[in-house]
């Protein structure tokens, strides 16, 4: 095979000599002492992102729009795409690729794979927030799909940026029903393992999600069921009418992991974080995943489980305040410790870490108020209500209330 150009010192003469150079460029995984000449769109796509990709960036920026969430959540394929979850799961996973869902822009909103594919994808930030536009990342699959509104491949070299000369992408556009792009279908892996059958694959997912776009009734993207797992009264009702669906407490716990862990769980990731090391049969943990099932009229993906409908949390709602730097959503959602009776080992991990999240927000703010409205849920912690009266100036008549609180802190 011939040597390949390093890219990074040819960029200037790459500029004034496309037609001399690219035929000469030679693709991994072709046959041995062979080269592939590029195809002409992607040829044109090189020549058009010079000008602002650096083909040696090591992986895609981050777009400045903040966490992505939200912006899935309301996305119109967030529903088509979640119903579709586990299959996409199952694909990826068997497959060894990673699935990609962006939005019009090429920023990626929802990505699921196995945990090595997901690793080496998260190395080049093809991940949530990572923005894969041509004007961010050069020629890949995603920049071409969205710029042609075509399925589109492209594999190892072909790339722009040399960090993804190891990968090959296969990708389609999501049409909504009124004709318009409102995001694309990336199926992605090694170039080594690249399947002929892939881009059929990503071709059939994309018209199953533009079938349910068009079937399914054009409402707001809003929660149809809201639950609240921190603080003494835990409760799942439905959205907007706030009735109340019954939940055994251990419905709780796995509706809970779901909605914190919204890109699902293994089943024995998930039977470890509710029983640890508990002798559990699997059909006690199938049977209670069942029920759940059931109550939530579906919901929950096969094999890898992981919620198809949309279910607003409180928890999840202050991790989210907490990765704005917004502390005052935060407290104001934060109502107690999450499932506190609960003793399953995953809903104790995530109890700490909330816990330990909106205490050191509380401790990093300079307004004393955040240091009182939490000093009232943490009666016995010290340092809080010290860090309140740091605050608070000398005439403030608080400072009562934050030294009577330090008083009995320190005598307990």
């Amino acid at each position: 095979m011939s040597q390949r150009p390093d890219l990074r010192q040819r960029r200037t003469a790459l500029e004034h000599e496309w037609s001399h150079w690219i035929p000469r460029l030679s693709v991994p995984g072709t046959r041995p002492g062979g080269s592939a000449q590029l195809r002409h769109e992607v040829t044109e796509s090189w020549a058009r992102s010079l000008g602002s990709v650096d083909p040696g960036r090591d992986s895609a920026p981050v777009t400045d729009g903040g966490p992505v969430h939200q912006r899935w959540t309301s996305s119109p394929l967030y529903r088509p795409v979640s119903g579709l979850a586990g299959e996409l799961h199952s694909i990826a996973e068997d497959a060894g690729f990673v699935t990609a869902v962006t939005d019009e822009s090429g920023t990626i909103l929802w990505t699921c794979g196995g945990p090595t594919m997901r690793r080496k994808a998260e190395r080049v930030n093809f991940a949530p927030g990572g923005r894969w536009d041509e004007q961010a990342m050069g020629t890949n699959a995603l920049s071409l799909a969205l710029r042609t509104g075509r399925p589109s491949s492209v594999f190892s070299a072909e790339h722009l940026v040399s960090a993804l000369h190891g990968w090959v992408c296969y990708c389609a556009p999501v049409h909504g029903p009124d004709g318009r792009v409102l995001g694309v279908l990336d199926l992605s892996t090694t170039w080594d393992r690249s399947h002929p059958l892939a881009m059929s694959t990503v071709r059939t997912l994309v018209s199953t999600i533009e079938a349910r776009l068009t079937t399914e009734p054009d409402r707001p993207q809003a929660a149809r069921l809201r639950l609240t797992c921190l603080g003494p009264e835990q409760a799942l009702q439905a959205v907007p009418d706030g009735h109340q669906l019954p939940l055994r407490p251990r419905q709780l716990e796995i509706l809970t992991l779901l909605a914190l862990e919204p890109d699902g769980f293994s089943p024995e990731r998930l039977r470890a974080a509710l029983y640890g090391d508990r002798p559990v049969t699997a059909s006690t943990f199938k049977a209670e995943i069942s029920h759940l099932r059931r109550a939530l009229g579906g919901g929950i993906a096969p094999r890898r489980y992981a919620l198809t409908i949309p279910v607003s949390c409180d928890a999840a709602d202050v991790l989210r305040a907490l990765e704005r730097g917004d502390t005052d959503t935060a407290l104001s959602r934060y109502g107690g410790p999450l499932l506190p009776r609960s003793e399953a080992p995953g809903i104790e991990e995530w109890r700490t870490r909330l816990e330990v999240a909106v205490r050191e927000a509380v401790l990093a703010s300079t307004r004393p108020d955040h240091a009182l409205r939490y000093g009232e849920r943490a009666p016995y912690d010290a340092e809080i209500h010290e860090h309140a009266l740091g605050l608070l100036g000398p005439t403030d008549t608080r400072r009562a209330i934050a030294a009577g609180r330090l008083t009995t802190a320190l005598r307990d």
